[in-house]
């Protein structure tokens, strides 16, 4: 957990959460490669980007086969847009 998720109450994490899950404004600033894994939204006043990237099981590397599942964990990063 970082510090700035500790400043956060439930509603603004969960509407965080809601913004990344229904997240549809790609384009190409954003998602030049169409990979739809980072995105950037606004919640109460405050601006956000999310990125999802793709480890080896162990978290060490990148994932040599992002799309299969037995090879990869997804995080996701979310920050603040004065983080990025």
């Amino acid at each position: 957990m970082t510090s700035g998720v500790a400043s956060l109450d439930a509603e603004t994490i969960a509407l965080i959460l809601d913004a990344v899950r229904t997240y549809d404004q790609f384009d190409e600033d954003i998602d030049p490669y169409g990979e739809h894994d980072m995105g950037r939204f606004t919640v109460d006043g405050e601006d956000y980007y999310w990125k999802i990237d793709y480890y080896d099981p162990t978290l060490t590397y990148g994932s040599d086969d992002p799309a299969d599942p037995d090879k990869t964990l997804r995080v996701l990063t979310v920050m603040f847009g004065s983080e990025y």
